[in-house]
Formats: structure tokens, C-alpha cells, sequence
């Protein structure tokens, strides 16, 4: 039996490293087990809202990440079939006047690369790739056992708390009572990008370099907006679907979303085809946050493990980070009482997790409208002024999960 540190988080994604990182501002060492043996970039863009870059900043990454990041000028409402805006909500110096911190959009890599590079600076952390924590064990006070799988070896390892941020396909969420089961929701999420020069000439005016456009349809919703400095723009169609699950991102065939797109307008059945054999298919999966997400003997999940949240109201990394900060300081709040801790962190985070995820049912809903429900929207929208838009965000951007109530 190998000793680990008092504390140990099971992979080595946004979750994960978020936490090592909060863990460290307290003064604790962890080591992470990642399963992958090299970090290499993974998945397309993401959106990062104030709730989330007023974190990274206080945890040092921000600045690594505002190098690669775009701060887009605004979100853009626009109906798919006719490409007419709806609604503009104000992001850039208002958003950041508004709610305290920037509004960004970046690839996942730059953002998994700027915490890892933070994380490999911190004498307090220690990773470990190509190991693959497959089961766990607990001993009636003595903390958590578990099976641990590197370079063909197996061997056991105790540590006193065992965090899991291994994702919505958690091999470690099943060993906490009452935990749920991840769910195929029924849609894939369609990602592709494109370098800047290209999908604008094929957007036709339909995009823009410095905005998040959201292309709103009955049978499907498009999103575009800029990545990397600026030089590429991230696409992620969202239609019903199924396809086989191999992977996160895996290539499929593409037919069905280039004639979804095509029929419906054709500015986006040329930016779809730009993309051919680009796409690759996400099945997007839920974990609700109803279930336990700790054991009372030192394990608890976070991130996709706990509750993987649809992205349809752009909030899965947010969540995540936010997930990360508040347990670290949970933790360091009741030092020695670790059960008291995690009873607080569920305490805290269930009624945010569950308004964002309902909040992303009402997106999906909307965006997704036909008839007289895509009417009545698109009436309201383009009454409301933007300063009455910007407030529908106060609860969402404005949150700061360190000052909160937490316990």
C-alpha cells in the first residue's frame, strides 16, 4: 500500500487542475492521477463568462489566457431562416464595467494549457500521467483506497480525500451512494473550425470577428464566434441526433447537419460545407444534479462528474471552476472536519447548479421554438432594450462564488 497526499483529484482537466490550483492558494499539496498520457488539445471553443475569469484571475491563469482569448463586443441574437438579429447583448468593457470581469471566448486547449503551465509552477502540486485510477475502497475513518493502473502495473494507494474530476463518464461517481447516472440527452453537438478569412467570406456578413452570433432555428441552433487571438472562428451546430459513442469528439458523417443547415439558409449551408469532413460529433450527455455527490468516508465529485450540465446556456467550465474554488475554500474553512466540508459544498452548490441547468432547459427551449412560441419570442426580444437583456445576466455573471453564502 503506497501513501498519496492527504489529497488526491482523479484527472487533470479544467476540473481538476482548477482545484489543485484553489487547493494550493490554501497552502495544501495534491497530486492528480490523469489517465491520458500526454496532454494534447482536446475539444474546440468554450465561453467563459465573468463568474468564471474572476476566479481564473485570482488563481493566476487569466493573464496566460487573455493572450489567446477573444473578448467578444457582444452576443447576437439572429433567426436562422432569414438571418435577421433579434437581439444584441453588450459584452466587452460594459459586460466587464458591469459584472466585474471579462467576457471571453478561447479555445479549450489554451484554456487546459494556461492551468496546466500554472499547476506545473506550483511546488504544491503534483501530476501524474498515464495512470488510470480504476476503483475505490474506504476504511471506516481511515480514508479511501484505491486501485491505481500505470505503465501495466497495478497498485494501491491510500489518501485521505479523493477528489473526482474525471468527467460525465466518471469511473469513480458510481462508489458514492445515490450518485446519477450519466444520460444521452438526445442531441450531438456538431464542432468544427474554420480560419477566420474563410468563414467570414462564406458567412457573407452573417458572422462577425468580433461577436457571439447564435443562429436560432426549430430544428437545430448554430454558434459562432472567434478563437485563438482572433485567427480562427469555433462553429457548434446542435441538432437531434444519435451516433456511436467512441469518444468525446469523433468524426461521423456530416450529411445530415450540411443539409439541415442548407435548406434552412443558404449562407449557413456554405459555411457547413467550408467545414466538410471538418465536423466532428459530440453526444452531448447530462448527470442532473439530484444525486449525492460525496461519501461521508473522503470522496467527493466535482465538475462533469457531479453534474454535467447541457451547453446550452454556455455554463459547463464556469461551473466547474466554480465547483473547484468553493470546495477549496470549504475545505480550508473547516480544516480537520472534512464531512462537515462536503456537506457544505453540496449545501452550496446544488441550488446553482440546478438554476443554470434549468436556465439551459429555457434556452434550448426558446431557441429551439416554432410557431406562435418562436412569435411571441421574437416579439419580446426585440422589445426589450439591452439594458433590460444585460440584467436577465446579473444572477449568472455578476455571481461571485467566493463571497456567496457557502455555509
Amino acid at each position: 500500500m503506497h501513501p498519496a497526499p492527504a489529497t488526491t483529484i482523479v484527472g487533470a482537466g479544467i476540473a481538476g487542475l482548477t482545484t489543485a490550483l484553489a487547493m494550493a492558494r490554501h497552502g495544501v499539496s495534491t497530486r492528480i492521477y490523469e489517465r491520458a498520457s500526454e496532454f494534447h488539445e482536446i475539444g474546440a471553443g468554450l465561453q467563459l463568462s465573468p463568474n468564471a475569469t474572476r476566479l481564473l484571475a485570482r488563481l493566476g491563469v487569466l493573464d496566460a489566457l487573455e493572450a489567446t482569448a477573444v473578448c467578444p463586443q457582444a452576443v447576437v441574437l439572429k433567426k436562422a431562416k432569414t438571418l435577421s438579429p433579434l437581439a444584441q447583448i453588450p459584452l466587452g468593457a460594459a459586460a466587464e464595467m458591469r459584472w466585474g470581469a471579462p467576457y471571453l471566448v478561447a479555445h479549450r486547449a489554451d484554456l487546459q494549457k494556461a492551468l496546466l503551465e500554472r499547476a506545473q509552477r506550483e511546488p504544491l502540486i503534483e501530476i501524474v500521467a498515464g495512470a488510470l485510477v480504476e476503483s475505490a475502497a474506504f476504511d471506516e475513518g481511515s480514508g479511501v483506497r484505491f486501485r491505481l493502473v500505470r505503465d501495466g502495473r497495478r497498485e494501491d494507494v491510500r489518501t485521505r480525500l479523493l477528489i473526482a474530476a474525471d468527467g460525465v463518464w466518471s469511473h469513480l461517481r458510481h462508489h458514492v451512494r445515490n450518485a446519477v447516472r450519466s444520460r444521452f440527452t438526445g442531441y450531438i453537438a456538431w464542432r468544427a473550425t474554420l480560419p477566420l478569412d474563410e468563414a467570414l467570406a462564406a458567412g457573407n456578413g452573417a458572422i462577425e470577428a468580433d461577436r457571439v452570433v447564435a443562429f436560432m432555428h426549430p430544428n437545430f441552433h448554430l454558434v459562432a464566434y472567434p478563437i485563438s487571438g482572433g485567427a480562427s472562428i469555433n462553429l457548434v451546430a446542435i441538432l437531434p441526433g444519435t451516433v456511436p459513442l467512441t469518444s468525446w469528439t469523433q468524426h461521423a458523417d456530416d450529411t445530415f447537419l450540411r443539409n439541415s443547415l442548407a435548406l434552412t439558409n443558404p449562407v449557413l449551408g456554405r459555411l457547413a460545407a467550408r467545414a466538410e469532413n471538418c465536423w466532428t460529433a459530440w453526444p452531448i450527455h447530462e448527470v442532473p444534479a439530484t444525486g449525492a455527490w460525496a461519501h461521508p468516508e473522503g470522496m467527493v465529485l466535482i465538475g462533469d462528474a457531479a453534474h454535467a450540465v447541457p451547453p446550452f446556456a454556455a455554463q459547463g467550465a464556469g461551473m466547474a471552476i466554480e465547483d473547484a474554488v468553493v470546495l477549496a475554500d470549504l475545505l480550508a474553512c473547516h480544516r480537520g472536519a472534512p464531512e462537515t466540508a462536503l456537506a457544505a459544498y453540496e449545501a452550496a452548490r446544488k441550488p446553482r447548479v440546478n438554476r443554470v441547468a434549468r436556465r439551459g432547459a429555457f434556452n434550448r427551449f426558446t431557441w429551439h421554438a416554432s410557431g406562435p412560441v418562436a412569435l411571441a419570442r421574437d416579439t419580446i426580444l426585440k422589445a426589450r432594450s439591452r439594458e433590460a437583456l444585460m440584467a436577465d445576466f446579473d444572477w449568472l455573471y455578476g455571481f461571485d462564488a467566493q463571497i456567496a453564502p457557502q455555509n
